[in-house]
């Protein structure tokens, strides 16, 4: 087991416990009490809120979420501490109910590392922490130097070198000494945790203010036979008057907890703040190919190019903070144009290649912004808003910046949520058609399936919105599915006018990565009685998982079946060449945004005819999105691609709207 390192000479020279950070919602007591038995210091929580902070903060590269009999807030919990555990090193176990093993795909896609099924013995609990004690130390993952303290049979205390630090520990300090420190309206209950603590040997924890660090919870655990006690200290934030801000130890940029902390102080006072949540693009993937070192240097630089366009545009008035994993925040006091300049700025500074490992890689972002709405606003309430606008950006097949307009009204994806569950139930959720057009003899030769969603209040959503809150109610997999069987039955009852069309139906991140999918799509195919041959598969950059080994392998299985395979929306700014070489494709889709810009100046021309010469080079058939304009359409003709999709045609239609209009381009 991985011990953490403490070189204090006032220290005994035995290893200290290593600590253990757990969240676990209903059975905290239970399992802390047994880590401890078994050698490790527990700080254990039960409520979710603020758990990557305490993770950071308990010093542990080793964490434990309990999500038996709580499935929906374990997921929630291993994504929110996966990237935290990863950055360290680290590594996350998760405790399922044995009726849900069926989730650990998804468990593990979150940032889960190993497993542990209940029911089990506590010696097989023990032995599982083990195991991810060892990949802890094959990683390389240390946990940071704890705060703590340990008083022993006869009285004497020693402190870790941090603490001793902070406190100006005398060399020899007391238990009376150690109890001054705590705030004199938190000393009952310290003397209270104390006692608990001697009187049943369960380990438990007490929250008090300490002066050099503000509010912190000291979680305690006791030793019989050698009659010692000891204590992590666990900082939950800095006191409001420390002259100095807490620092993010990876990038150098403010915490989180600083951020939300600014955010707090600024509304209060009625500042007009803009809030942008800036989210890497495949970041994870540098980090799995390349190693933590690269992964680490790459954040710091893109801390600094987020910094430099701070810098320039706002000067030191706006605050740059890294909220966690790849996730960065540019907050301002300023107009909404000026912020929304900045994120563009932004993107296109994170555009721009990194050095990794010695290779170039190319990431870009999503961004999410959201202006204040005073005079109730919150960090909390405008860093929920924000989010809710990067979730809709990160589902966007093509979005890289989306606003949450003041003013804007309607349910929060939080809410849209909760009804999306029961809108699948209902049946809610259709499906309309678009037409593919092949472009030298006008002829409609196919469409794409697209998911609409007649909300009660908000009207028609898109898929778009329709992710983001999927992505929201752990939904991403049931809604996908409901989306291709839904397609896929509207396509088998096809009158005869649209018995000839081809049918393209979009494969999700999440239904790439799903074991054994190739299967499953293709039983839901043949059950649908839809034929294969008429069938495509439509992924996008977004929609392909780290290891190009597996879409190939799946995208391959599915071309042998009958089925073709389209890249879509591809020239959004951050496409990889290497999908192009890597996955068999017979489709190029060009992105709505790069084919409208044919009709721009020469230079998007150029890029235009670039990509469809080389998809044509590969022997891909090139489809134009977002037509709306003849001159468009000449442009892209006179370049060489072949079928085009968008307005210029028809918007998505349903089944009987659709008919009508290949019936009447036939008369």
């Amino acid at each position: 087991m991985t011990q953490p390192p403490l070189p204090d000479p006032n220290y005994d020279t035995a290893p200290d416990p290593a600590p253990l950070f757990i969240l676990s919602f209903r059975q905290r007591d239970e399992i802390a009490a047994l880590a401890g038995r078994s050698g490790w210091q527990a700080i254990a929580a039960r409520r979710s809120d603020g758990a990557v902070e305490r993770y950071n903060a308990s010093g542990a590269a080793l964490a434990v979420v309990d999500a038996r009999g709580a499935l929906s807030e374990g997921l929630a919990a291993t994504a929110a501490l996966g990237a935290a555990v990863a950055q360290r090193g680290g590594a996350l176990l998760v405790l399922v109910s044995r009726g849900d093993v069926g989730a650990l795909a998804s468990l593990y896609e979150a940032g889960a590392t190993h497993f542990l099924s209940s029911p089990h013995s506590e010696g097989e609990f023990v032995e599982a922490l083990r195991f991810a004690a060892r990949h802890v130390g094959r990683r390389g993952g240390e946990p940071v130097a704890p705060l703590g303290w340990r008083i022993d049979a006869s009285g004497a205390v020693r402190l870790t070198p941090a603490l001793a630090d902070l406190l100006d520990a005398p060399a020899a300090p007391t238990p009376r000494w150690l109890l001054g420190h705590v705030h004199p309206d938190d000393r009952a209950t310290a003397l209270a945790a104390w006692r608990r603590l001697r009187a049943s040997g369960t380990p438990t924890a007490f929250a008090h203010d300490l002066a050099a660090l503000g509010r912190v919870v000291e979680h305690l655990q006791h030793d019989p036979a050698t009659g010692t006690t000891e204590a992590v200290v666990e900082r939950l934030g800095a006191a409001p008057e420390a002259a100095v801000i807490l620092r993010d130890a990876l990038s150098g940029v403010r915490d989180a907890a600083g951020a939300r902390r600014w955010l707090d102080r600024q509304l209060g006072e009625g500042r007009g703040i803009q809030a942008a949540l800036i989210a890497l693009n495949r970041f994870d993937i540098v980090n799995t190919a390349y190693g933590r070192t690269a992964g680490d240097g790459l954040l710091r630089a893109a801390q600094r190019r987020i910094e430099e366009v701070a810098a320039d545009l706002f000067g030191r008035g706006a605050v740059v903070a890294r909220m966690g994993g790849s996730e960065f925040l540019l907050a301002v006091e300023d107009s909404p144009a000026r912020i929304e300049l900045a994120a563009g700025r932004c993107a296109e500074g994170l555009a721009r290649p990194f050095v990794a490992g010695g290779a170039v890689a190319v990431l870009g972002c999503r961004i999410g912004i959201a202006p204040a709405r005073l005079p109730d606003e919150t960090a909390a309430s405008l860093l929920r808003r924000a989010g809710e606008a990067l979730a809709i950006a990160r589902a966007s097949d093509s979005l890289t910046i989306h606003v949450a307009r003041e003013g804007e009204a309607g349910p929060s994806l939080d809410t849209l949520a909760v009804d999306l569950r029961n809108a699948i139930d209902r049946g809610e959720i259709d499906i309309v058609f678009q037409p593919q057009v092949a472009i030298g003899s006008g002829a409609i030769v196919g469409v794409e399936a697209l998911a609409r969603w007649e909300h009660p209040v908000l009207g028609p959503l898109g898929a778009e919105t329709l992710f983001a809150a999927a992505d929201r109610a752990d939904l991403s997999i049931g809604l996908s599915d409901h989306i291709q069987r839904t397609a896929l039955a509207r396509a088998a009852a096809w009158p005869a006018a649209l018995a000839k069309l081809r049918l393209a139906i979009n494969l999700t991140a999440a239904d790439i990565a799903r074991p054994g999918f190739a299967d499953i799509f293709l039983d839901r195919v043949d059950a649908s009685g839809f034929a294969r041959g008429r069938l495509t598969v439509e992924i996008t950059e977004s929609g392909l998982i780290e290891d190009l080994g597996i879409a190939a392998a799946l995208l391959s299985e599915l071309r042998s079946a009958g089925c073709r395979v389209a890249i879509d929306d591809f020239g959004t700014g951050y496409s990889s060449l290497a999908y192009l070489k890597a996955l068999p494709l017979d489709y190029l889709k060009i992105d709505k945004k790069l084919a409208q810009d044919i009709a721009g100046s020469t230079r998007d021309r150029i890029v235009v005819r670039g990509v469809i010469d080389m998809a044509r080079s590969l022997g891909l058939a090139v489809i134009a999105e977002g037509v709306e304009t003849p001159e468009q359409l000449d442009l892209l003709a006179k370049e060489g691609c072949q079928y085009y999709q968008g307005y210029l045609c028809a918007e998505p239609l349903d089944v009987a709207a659709l008919a009508a209009l290949i019936t009447t381009r036939k008369e």
